[in-house]
C-alpha cells in the first residue's frame, strides 16, 4: 500500500498530477529553462495581480517589464489576518493552510492551493530518493517536537502513522529519554532519521558516550537527514561516527516547501523545479553567482497565496558552478537578524560566537547543549548544559577567545541549566539578541 501517496490523495492534494507535472519539469533541457522560468514568473504575477487585492496593492501595480521591480516582500508584510492575503479564488477550506515556527520574529499563517503543495511534496519524494528512500514505504524515526495540546497531539500522531514516521519528541532530551529512544530503534526497523540538528547531535552524543553505534542495533537505518538548524562540519562527522549512516543536509520552510537538498557530491542542490532563487545585496540588486547576500524565494505555482520575490530572513551564496536549472547553494551563513551589536559600532554574524565556544567546549565532553544571548550592547549569556559546572580555566579560555575573535571588554555571564529553551516546534535557536532595533 503506498500509505504516503494514500494520504495525499485523502486530503485531495493532487499528488498524482504533481509527480507527473515535476517529471515534465525535470525533462526541459538546460537551454530553454531561463524561458521556462520567465513563462511561470510572469503567470504567478498576473495571476495574483487579478486575483489577489491584497498583492495588487502592495505591488503598486501599473504594470512592469523588469522583473527586478517586482517589490521584495518581508515576513513582516505578511503579519495580516489571512482571508485579507488569500486569492479571491481559493478559500480556507480549499487551501492547505500551515504557520510558520516563528523562529525569525515574523510567524504568520500561509495558504498554498492543493497543486502547490502537493507539487512540493514531489520534490521532497524525488530527493529522497536519491538515497533509496520511498515516503510511501520507508518508515522514519522523527526528531521534532509536537503540538501539546490534546487534539493537536491526537491529530499529529495520526499523520505520523499514516505517513509511516514515529514521533521521538524532542522536548525532553534527558538521558533517561534518550535511552527510550535506544530501545526504540532496538525494536523498529526504522530506515532513516530525520529532524532537527541540535537534538540529533545530542543523541549522537549519548551514542557516543556509551561506545554505541546505532546501525550496528538497527541495521535497516541508510541515512540521517538533518533539518531547520545549521549543521556543523564537528557535528556531521560526529552523527555519522555515532549513527553509522551518511548524513543529509536539507533546507526548507513550511511556507515554500523544499529548497535545496545535499546530494551525494555534497553539494546543495537548490529546487528549481517550483521555487526560484535570487540572492540579492542590501539594496535588492542581483548579485551574481559566488557573492553572499539575502536568499529571496518565488513560489512560482502557489496560486492561493503570493510568495513572490518573499525574503525569507536567510544569508546564502549560490555557487559559480550553478546554472539556471541545476543552481548549487553553497553556502547558508545564517538568518539576517542573528548578528551581535557591539558598543565600538563593530557588527558581527551571531554565529562567530558560536564557533568560539563551541571549538572550545567540544575540547570537553561535558557540554551537552548550549544557547547565547546578547542582553546588553556590551553583555552576553552562554546558558548551557552539562554534567558539570565549566571551571574556572574553561571559562577564562572562552573569554580570551572571544576577545580575539569577537571583540574586547565584552560582560560574559555563564548560567548553567538543566534544560534549554525551545521553540514551540522544538528548534533551539543557537544565538539570540535582546537589544532592540534602536
Amino acid at each position: 500500500m503506498d500509505w504516503f501517496k494514500l494520504s495525499l490523495q485523502l486530503n485531495k492534494f493532487p499528488i498524482k498530477r504533481a509527480l507527473k507535472a515535476l517529471e515534465k519539469i525535470q525533462g526541459i533541457p538546460e537551454e530553454d529553462y531561463a524561458e521556462f522560468l520567465r513563462r511561470r514568473r510572469n503567470a504567478i504575477i498576473d495571476y495574483h495581480i487579478q486575483h489577489n487585492s491584497f498583492y495588487r496593492e502592495f505591488f503598486h501595480w501599473d504594470g512592469f517589464d523588469n522583473w527586478e521591480k517586482v517589490p521584495i516582500m518581508k515576513k513582516a508584510d505578511l503579519q495580516h489576518p489571512l482571508k485579507e492575503r488569500l486569492s479571491s479564488t481559493y478559500n480556507i477550506k480549499k487551501a492547505y493552510i500551515g504557520k510558520t515556527s516563528g523562529s525569525s520574529g515574523h510567524p504568520f499563517i500561509f495558504a498554498k492551493d492543493r497543486f502547490a503543495h502537493a507539487l512540493s511534496w514531489a520534490g521532497f519524494q524525488d530527493r529522497y530518493s536519491w538515497y533509496g528512500i520511498d515516503l510511501n514505504k520507508s518508515l522514519q524515526a522523527r526528531f521534532y517536537g509536537i503540538p501539546l495540546d490534546f487534539y493537536g497531539n491526537i491529530q499529529e500522531r495520526l499523520k505520523d502513522r499514516i505517513s509511516l514516521r514515529r514521533r521521538f519528541n524532542i522536548f525532553d532530551l534527558s538521558e533517561e529519554k534518550m535511552q527510550a529512544f535506544l530501545d526504540r530503534f532496538k525494536k523498529s526497523d526504522f530506515n532513516y532519521l530525520n529532524g532537527y540538528t541540535s537534538a540529533i547531535v545530542l543523541f549522537a552524543r549519548f551514542l557516543k558516550d556509551r561506545n554505541i553505534v546505532l546501525k550496528e542495533l538497527c541495521p535497516s537505518l541508510n541515512i540521517c537527514i538533518v533539518t531547520s538548524e545549521k549543521l556543523f562540519e564537528r557535528d556531521k562527522k560526529l552523527i555519522e561516527e555515532a549513527i553509522g549512516v551518511p548524513v543529509i543536509n536539507e533546507y526548507g520552510a513550511s511556507e515554500v516547501g523544499l529548497i535545496a537538498f545535499e546530494n551525494s557530491e555534497n553539494q546543495w542542490i537548490v529546487n528549481s523545479e517550483d521555487l526560484y532563487i535570487e540572492i540579492l545585496d542590501e539594496k535588492n540588486n542581483v548579485l551574481p553567482y559566488g557573492e553572499e547576500g539575502r536568499v529571496v524565494i518565488t513560489s512560482l505555482y502557489n496560486k492561493a497565496h503570493p510568495m513572490i520575490r518573499y525574503d525569507i530572513g536567510d544569508i546564502g551564496c549560490l555557487s559559480k558552478d550553478s546554472s539556471l536549472k541545476k543552481p548549487i547553494l553553497e553556502k547558508l551563513t545564517g538568518r539576517t537578524n542573528d548578528i551581535a551589536r557591539l558598543p565600538d559600532g563593530k557588527v558581527v554574524p551571531g554565529l562567530t560566537f558560536y564557533y568560539v565556544t563551541k571549538t572550545i567546549i567540544e575540547d570537553n565532553g561535558n557540554i551537552k547543549e548550549f544557547v547565547i544571548i546578547q542582553t546588553k550592547i556590551d553583555a552576553f549569556k552562554i546558558e548551557y548544559v552539562s554534567k558539570e559546572e565549566l571551571s574556572e580555566d574553561q571559562k577564562n579560555k572562552i573569554l580570551e577567545a572571544v576577545g580575539t575573535y569577537v571583540g574586547k571588554n565584552l560582560n560574559i555571564h555563564f548560567e548553567r541549566k538543566n534544560i534549554l529553551k525551545r521553540s514551540q516546534s522544538g528548534k533551539l535557536k543557537q544565538f539570540t539578541s535582546r537589544l532592540t532595533d534602536s
